[in-house]
């Protein structure tokens, strides 16, 4: 394979074959060359991944103890539905026992005169002299 290699440098290229000059003539940026900026921006760079690390961390975690808390407030709301619920069945209850014996029973008596008061007009637009009725 050497041999083949010497016989191809032997040979003069072609004037088609020449050498391709690229180089510019103005100075360009390497990329072997460290901007001053560089090592700033990436630190800020890397802080900003941090903070939405963190802050994607705070959400799910905020978004799970809502969860767990609106969990937990339907289970109160259904305990203090069927409390509610007890309640209404007693006050049912005791109030089909309430007549006008139980009333005596307890010390109460029928009103003997009902007096009514009446105002002719408007009374909530009514202006009183005293606070007398």
């Amino acid at each position: 394979m050497k041999k083949q290699l010497q016989k191809i440098s032997k040979y003069k290229p072609l004037a088609l074959q020449g050498n391709l000059h690229l180089e510019v003539s103005r100075p360009r940026a390497s990329l072997a060359q460290e901007h001053p900026m560089e090592r700033r921006a990436l630190s800020i760079l890397w802080i900003v991944f941090v903070l939405l690390i963190l802050g994607y961390l705070y959400f799910v975690a905020a978004s799970i103890f809502n969860v767990m808390g609106r969990t937990e407030a339907l289970r109160q709301s259904q305990t203090i539905g069927s409390s509610i619920g007890t309640l209404e069945q007693r006050y049912l209850a005791l109030s089909q026992d309430v007549s006008p014996e139980s009333g005596i029973a307890l010390g109460l008596a029928p009103i003997a005169a009902t007096s009514y008061v009446y105002r002719p007009g408007n009374a909530a637009l009514g202006k009183v002299a005293s606070d007398k009725i």
